[in-house]
């Protein structure tokens, strides 16, 4: 369980992130969901989560893609919450295009939210938790960063890059307590994918169907709980990444 913990997903107002968000608030924890929209986007989750699970549960209006308002908002949350415990990476972005025509903004856009927004948080969320003794980070990858996927290059960059950054920072902190571990869902049922649900590569998902957020967040559950798993990508994705 994670009573008296504090968790932080970013892109927590919808999709996987908010499954994320309640699975740790149904394990005691307090939530913070950082959103660009802010409260207003977040009203009915956080409702939900406080009326269910009777822990603290409030919303940030932040881009993550900016260094600053990252940091304002890991401010925040210190300030409401004391600390922070379980940083989830979530919010992300998909700009599709082919490479030989991809616009440069285009390309920017999706490294800056997937990418370089991870890092922001992961920057200004680390000083607590090496005063905590203890950290848990969570970034949420994807297949595509581990195949490729034809019409996603950013996308697919964005998401190789939270698998290096995620390795590469389970090994500068481990000795500090704090973890890092990513999941890489597959095709998972949310508003990014809902025009692929007639795509053609469902029939190469071994187990023959797209996943649920909710399975995302049972990853996620396990990876907040397990303290000797450092450095792992899970996949969550029906195997078609085998």
């Amino acid at each position: 369980m994670l009573n008296g913990k504090t968790a932080v997903v970013t892109g927590g107002a919808q999709g996987i992130g908010a499954a994320i968000a309640l699975k740790f608030a149904s394990m005691g924890a307090d939530v913070a969901i950082l959103c660009r929209s802010g409260e207003e986007a977040a009203a009915p989750l956080l409702e939900r989560i406080r009326s269910e699970y009777g822990v603290n549960a409030r919303a940030y209006r932040c881009d993550v893609s900016s260094y600053e308002d990252s940091k304002a908002a890991v401010a925040e949350i210190k300030k409401d919450f004391g600390t922070v415990h379980i940083l989830v990476n979530n919010a992300g972005i998909t700009r599709d295009g082919l490479v030989a025509t991809m616009k440069e903004e285009t390309w920017d856009q999706v490294l800056d939210t997937n990418l370089k927004g991870a890092f922001n948080m992961i920057r200004h969320c680390t000083g607590l938790f090496l005063r905590n003794r203890e950290g848990c980070i969570i970034n949420i990858s994807s297949v595509s960063g581990m195949i490729g996927n034809p019409g996603q290059a950013n996308y697919s960059a964005s998401k190789a890059g939270l698998i290096g950054l995620t390795k590469t920072v389970a090994k500068e902190l481990g000795s500090k307590g704090i973890r890092c571990n990513a999941i890489a869902p597959g095709f998972i049922k949310t508003k990014m994918t809902e025009d692929q649900e007639n795509s053609p590569l469902l029939s190469m998902i071994p187990l023959g169907r797209m996943g649920e957020a909710e399975d995302v967040a049972q990853a996620a559950a396990y990876l907040a709980e397990a303290g000797y798993v450092t450095g792992e990508v899970l996949r969550v994705d029906g195997g078609i990444a085998m």
